[in-house]
Formats: C-alpha cells, structure tokens, sequence
C-alpha cells in the first residue's frame, strides 16, 4: 500500500480507501462485508469511508462492528452528513441541528468517540454557508471531528467554504467527488480551485460503478449476480449502461493486458495519477475483490499509456463541469 497526505494537512492516508457505499447494510450480507473489511485491513488499506445515509445508516452500523477492536489509531474513519436519515423536517440538510445530532448518531452507530474526517455529502442552498461551517468548527474543537471535508461541491462553493474555514480556524482538507476515466468533470474547475485552496480529492466510483471492469457487454444483458443486475444498485449505474460506451471499454482491454493489469487495476492506477487525488474509494462484495484493487496502488501510467486510453475512451468521455454532483 502507498500513503498520501490528505490536503494541506497533516494526516496521511492509504491511497485505495474501502468505502460502504452500496453494500454494508444493502446489497451484502454483514457476514460478508466483515470478511471485505478484514480483507481491507490485510491489504495495508487504513482508510474507511461511509456516510450516515448509506442503506439508510445501517452501512455505519455494520462498518462499526467490523471495525470493532482494531486498534482505532491505526486506522482513519471518514463519514458524511446532508441527505435524510429520518422523517422530519431537521433529519436532513446542513443546518446545526441536523449536523449536530447527525455526528452524534454516527459516532454511535460507528463505535468510536471521534471521526478522522467529517464531509458535507452535498452543498446546500437553503442554510447560510456560516451556519455549516460553525457548527463544523464546534464538532472539531470538541474533538468530535479532526478534520472538516466536503462531497461533490463546485469550485465557487469549495472556495468559499475554504475561505470560512480559515476564519474559524478550521482544517478543510478534502473534496469527495465522482471521478474515473469516463467522468471527469471536476478536471477544469474544482481540481484547480482544491490545489490553490489546499484540499485533495477522495474519488468515488473510480470503476464508474463497475463498468470499468469490462464485465459489461454491448448488447447484452448484465450478469445477475453483478451489481448492474441488482435491482436497486444498478439504479445508479445507468447512465454508463449505453451501448457506445460498452463497447469503448472493451477496447481497453488490449492496454491493461500489456501492462499486465486487471481492467479494475487500470481503473483505479488512472484516478491515481492525478496529482491532486489523494485516495480512490473501492467497494467489495468480495474480499477477493479488494485484494485485487489494491494492486492498483503505486502503479504509474506512462504518458503514452494515458494518451491511449484517451484515444480509445474519445466522446463518450464525460468532461461539462457543471455536471458536478448531478452524476
């Protein structure tokens, strides 16, 4: 495993990170997704993110058990608020009272007294940025956070919530976006901004939801057991599910067979050479899964190797920066 700094700070983190996304809790059996995590946590990965919506906070409560006993210095635990967790009126958004109570319940569901990083799961309009930020600085100067990130916001939004930070004497440290070798939105605007501010990314989807493994054919139906055949997780991944862009990444197979890589592998390498990433999420039904996409770590893509795969990947490359947080 390879380490990075996170931002302009002083934590260090492993470069793949194991996320719960769509299993813990949903598309996973708990004693499965226990098994994914000790696989993680063999590979050298020491990087767990979740969020307190995930399988409607249930993804928390499993990733808390499994992590149950580790030595909690070792390891550096990342969760979110915004989306609802309940029904009512303050279950939801980036107000105080929801930001407050939400690092409470996670913490709890999590098992531990504190979160290495706490991200704000989206931007939101309705609550002044001063009110967030506040209630961010409270949950740090009490202990309860170390560190303050955010998730799919846009560069104007980033820069203003750096600016806040610094006044209140905080650490904004991370931009948690979707990024692969088909969505690349955040290239033009939020990479940019997040360097000048100080902010590394955490990259989800860097397999753009499993179709960068090549499982996928043109023409054909998906397999059943894989995630574009589950009924609820393969809600996300329809977007990618189009003819033209299966058929695009079948031709990348030819480049991750000369470099000796799995599809998944190349997948991963190629987020990771970004120099403003500091780790790529993977999730896992499987621990043979993660032993897999960790291989990715420390892998460089020569310059020849990128400019193949954009040659291949061509239009169906996705590059409109106002696209951030719609994918």
């Amino acid at each position: 495993m390879e380490f990075r700094r996170l931002g302009r700070s002083g934590l260090t983190i492993s470069e793949i990170a194991y996320g719960n996304w769509l299993t813990h809790g949903g598309q996973v059996e708990e004693d499965a997704a226990h098994a994914c995590v000790r696989a993680a946590l063999d590979a050298g990965i020491t990087t767990f993110d979740t969020a307190d919506v995930y399988a409607g906070t249930r993804a928390e409560t499993v990733l808390g058990a499994a992590l149950d006993g580790h030595r909690r210095e070792s390891i550096e635990l990342f969760t979110k608020v915004y989306w609802p967790t309940g029904p009512g009126r303050n279950d939801r958004g980036l107000g105080r009272k929801h930001v407050i109570e939400s690092c409470h319940a996670s913490l709890r569901r999590l098992r531990t007294d504190y979160v290495d990083l706490y991200q704000a799961h989206r931007y939101d309009p309705s609550v002044p940025l001063e009110e967030t930020m506040t209630a961010f600085a409270d949950l740090v100067r009490q202990g309860k956070a170390l560190y303050i990130g955010v998730s799919e916001w846009n560069a104007g939004q980033i820069a203003a919530g750096a600016a806040l930070a610094r006044e209140l004497g905080i650490h904004l440290i991370s931009n948690q976006p979707q990024y692969s070798m088909l969505w690349r939105v955040i290239e033009a605007e939020v990479v940019p901004t997040s360097e000048q501010e100080g902010l590394s990314q955490i990259v989800w989807s860097p397999l753009a939801q499993g179709i960068l493994t090549g499982k996928y054919q043109p023409g054909q139906q998906p397999p059943p057991d894989s995630r574009a055949g589950h009924a609820e997780a393969g809600q996300s991944m329809q977007p990618f599910m189009r003819d033209d862009i299966l058929a695009r990444v079948q031709e990348l197979r030819p480049v991750a067979d000369d470099l000796g890589l799995s599809m998944a592998q190349l997948a991963v390498a190629w987020v990771l050479q970004n120099r403003n990433v500091a780790a790529a999420i993977i999730g896992a039904s499987r621990p043979e899964q993660v032993a897999d996409n960790v291989k990715a770590a420390g892998v460089t893509l020569d310059a020849d190797v990128l400019t193949r795969i954009d040659d291949v990947l061509g239009e169906v490359v996705e590059r409109d920066s106002s696209k951030t947080a719609r994918g």
